[in-house]
């Protein structure tokens, strides 16, 4: 039975009637059309469909629309302030971090929120962060490279 589910999404305030059981990745995907957010494995397990949801990274195939009633979501594109990168989107750039690009949005975000928790993480604790995030182009050296190259900035 659908019902009006609202939240807020990449700041601005949403509100829309579905289930509240489907697939926050296909409510943004197909209803609100934030492409940003990949389908990879659809169990969670991959990483392509990280957003941030308040603040921490989660994995959108596996969370339902209803599970973020009233909560603040951030996908990858709400992540820049404007015209102006997030440090991390920015250090992507910097470092050509990606190949393909599938993992990209969700790499970013993943790393987003390990350096939310932990601003001047170690080498360790990023490679621990992000490993559970999936890269078949095998872009996993570049992309250690600009995450760690934000937290150095932290540190400075």
């Amino acid at each position: 039975m659908n019902q009006v589910i609202s939240f807020t999404l990449n700041g601005e305030a949403v509100q829309l009637e579905t289930e509240p059981g489907r697939s926050l990745m296909w409510v943004l995907r197909g209803d609100l059309a934030l492409t940003g957010t990949k389908f990879g494995c659809g169990e969670g397990l991959c990483g392509a469909c990280t957003v941030l949801v308040e603040g921490r990274a989660v994995r959108s195939c596996i969370l339902t629309v209803g599970g973020v009633e009233g909560k603040t979501v951030t996908t990858i594109e709400g992540l820049a302030s404007g015209d102006k990168l997030h440090p991390v989107q920015q250090a992507f750039v910097e470092h050509d971090a990606l190949q393909c690009g599938y993992c990209t949005p969700g790499m970013i975000l993943t790393a987003v929120g390990l350096l939310a928790d932990n601003p001047r993480a170690s080498d360790a604790e990023i490679i621990a962060g992000l490993d559970d995030n999936l890269c078949r182009c095998g872009a996993h050296k570049r992309i250690m490279e600009a995450v760690r190259s934000v937290a150095r900035d932290t540190q400075s």
